[in-house]
């Protein structure tokens, strides 16, 4: 299989999968608020979930290196989240659905360094950001679909979550098929990268990850330590009395739309002029909160669609630049620990806006605004720092 078909087969599992559990994404702060929960529930819940797609891949991610079981944990990830999400329907009390939503997260977290390690082997040859551009935007595609049938569900039913997250089992039986099929098509996606870099050999898994790296992980921190979830969002959407719940969905099938242009386009700048197009991160995500937080309907909807792009450029183009500064014998670990950081950063935002929105919305607004401007100042060092190693 070529390296282009193998990208577009592998973003075939992501939009069937995101089918599933962006659908369910969609509409975690309605359901979690149906269930009694207030806005800071909601927001540690949701961050919570985040935290855990991202930080316990601090241990899938050197177990998929060390084991060098790389479809294995992909398919049991992908099975955990299939499981969780029509269970989240008919959880039926708080508890229980706060579990499910961060079990679907645990799912994410085992498959995502294995997923992404086989993904970069073929982007090696495609270009890292067309490639990981190319599988975000088939993402969206599941991403966009999920949400709108989950709307339409909830408008035939009168809000009855168990049918609208039920149907979403379809989708995810299809992912697992295609996934296991595509194992055994490309047993070893590995060779694309040894193809495409004949000279370079293959890397051991031992050995210390660049200093690069970890000026990178930083400015990531940063930036995403003010990103609001969308369960903050759709929460302030309901309340206020700005959307029906039906249509939250519909708004974020509109944000994924939007993620998916994003990925595209910053993934072809990126290969073009590098990593200094991440500088539009920190502006978008302080735009949100600007934005997403108002009374007014159209420019809360504006933000929620800003949102997405800067969940695009997150979802494709910072993993890149992963890709492109460890070696692969490193790089599910890599993976694992750069989205460590990044979940204490999430569950940190998320707490952050959700308890500082019961508190004073204009706080929220200018804690935001000062987090993206530090943000900045790190990307800048960074950039400073991986100028001076690539003069030496």
């Amino acid at each position: 299989m070529r390296p282009w078909r193998f990208v577009v087969w592998f973003g075939t599992v992501s939009l069937l999968a995101d089918f599933v559990y962006e659908g369910a994404r969609s509409v975690t702060g309605p359901l979690l608020a149906s269930l009694g929960a207030s806005s800071l529930v909601v927001g540690v819940v949701t961050g919570a979930g985040e935290a855990a797609a991202l930080g316990l891949r601090l241990v899938s991610g050197p177990l998929a290196d060390r084991t060098r079981r790389f479809w294995g944990l992909a398919i049991a990830g992908y099975a955990l989240t299939v499981v969780s999400v029509p269970l989240l329907g008919v959880a039926g009390v708080l508890w229980a659905a706060c579990v499910l939503v961060i079990a679907e997260r645990v799912g994410k977290a085992v498959r995502s360094p294995a997923k992404d390690t086989l993904l970069s082997h073929a982007t090696a040859a495609t270009g890292r950001g067309r490639g990981f551009a190319v599988h975000e935007a088939m993402d969206q595609i599941g991403a966009l679909v999920g949400p709108l049938l989950v709307a339409g569900v909830l408008a035939l039913t009168g809000d009855d979550y168990a049918p609208a997250l039920g149907v979403l089992a379809v989708p995810g039986v299809a992912a697992l098929g295609v996934l296991v099929w595509l194992r055994t098509r490309v047993p070893d996606p590995e060779a694309y990268e040894r193809e495409a870099v004949p000279r370079t050999p293959r890397a051991a898994s031992g050995g210390r990850l660049p200093t690069a790296f970890w000026t990178y992980a930083a400015f990531t921190a940063a930036t995403t330590a003010g990103f609001a979830t969308f369960g903050v969002l759709s929460y302030h959407l309901v309340q206020r009395h700005l959307l029906t719940t039906a249509w939250v969905p519909v708004l974020y099938a509109g944000a994924m739309a939007v993620d998916a242009v994003a990925a595209l386009a910053t993934g072809w700048l990126y290969d073009r002029h590098g990593p200094r197009v991440l500088v539009v991160l920190p502006v978008l995500t302080a735009a949100v909160a600007c934005l997403a937080f108002t009374d007014t309907v159209a420019p809360a909807a504006a933000g929620s669609l800003v949102w997405g792009a800067a969940m695009g450029i997150q979802e494709s183009t910072l993993r890149a630049m992963v890709a492109d500064l460890v070696p692969s014998g490193r790089r599910a670990t890599a993976y694992g620990i750069f989205a460590g950081v990044v979940g204490a950063a999430s569950l940190a935002g998320g707490a952050l806006t959700g308890g500082l929105y019961g508190y004073s919305i204009p706080v929220l607004i200018t804690v935001v605004v000062g987090i993206q401007v530090l943000a900045l100042a790190l990307l800048a060092v960074t950039a400073a720092g991986r100028t001076r190693v690539g003069a030496g």
